[in-house]
């Protein structure tokens, strides 16, 4: 089976999504099939098929392979907030092994390349004892970390490089996504990341007022499959 891709971020709003859908476009444009997750969503909107993440509608409509609804995001809450937090407002607790069921079914489906996107950063916990990174691990997924470029970056790139790795994953390369119409020494910053961050870049990703996956899909290459 394709070893699937994790995507993190170096924080909440530093566009993971957007980064994600952009790697399953530019997969299509090489003739890959794809498959887009993301097993656990907060801030979920009420349609008439019950809960759905903006974020999650993404990435279905980004991947061929295409899954029902509740096989993308198998955990949809509905209030904005950490998901743990979410979950214990509906008295509906997660736990990693739930989730990489769902996911194992969804990555049965066969695909070129399968990419699972997370939910803000890599310590992001499911509960009080297990965090998203345990579905990554259980799953044995390579790991794309997306840095949003903003102050402070840098300390954060570097930290969630160093979690990946000391639980025994490989972080198979790191996104600059311009999150901000100006940042005071961007080039400077981008440059202290490939030299200090031992992992390929896979694209560095200017602001972009109204971006679509086609658009930032341009400034990336995939990681190595």
């Amino acid at each position: 089976m394709t070893k699937p891709f994790f995507v993190t971020g170096t924080d909440t709003e530093v566009g993971k999504t957007l980064i994600s859908c952009g790697l399953l476009h530019k997969a299509r444009q090489q003739g890959l099939s794809t498959i887009g997750l993301k097993p656990v969503a907060a801030g979920c909107n009420q349609t008439v098929e019950g809960l759905q993440n903006e974020d999650a509608l993404g990435l279905q409509q980004c991947s061929t392979v295409k899954l029902p609804y509740q096989q993308v995001n198998p955990i949809a809450l509905e209030p904005p907030v950490a998901p743990h937090i979410a979950a214990a407002e509906i008295n509906k607790p997660i736990r990693a092994d739930r989730l990489v069921g769902y996911c194992r079914g969804a990555l049965m489906q066969p695909a070129d390349f399968k990419l699972i996107e997370g939910a803000g950063g890599w310590r992001v916990p499911l509960n009080y004892r297990e965090t998203l990174a345990d579905v990554a691990k259980q799953l044995n997924c390579q790991v794309i970390v997306v840095v949003g470029m903003k102050l402070g970056c840098i300390n954060h790139a570097l930290l969630t490089y160093e979690a990946v790795v000391r639980d025994g994953l490989t972080v198979a390369g790191w996104v600059a996504n311009q999150v901000q119409p100006e940042m005071s020494h961007l080039e400077a910053n981008i440059e202290t990341l490939q030299q200090m961050l031992p992992t390929p870049c896979l694209g560095v990703v200017p602001y972009q007022e109204q971006p679509t996956p086609e658009s930032v899909s341009a400034y990336l290459k995939l990681p190595s499959l």
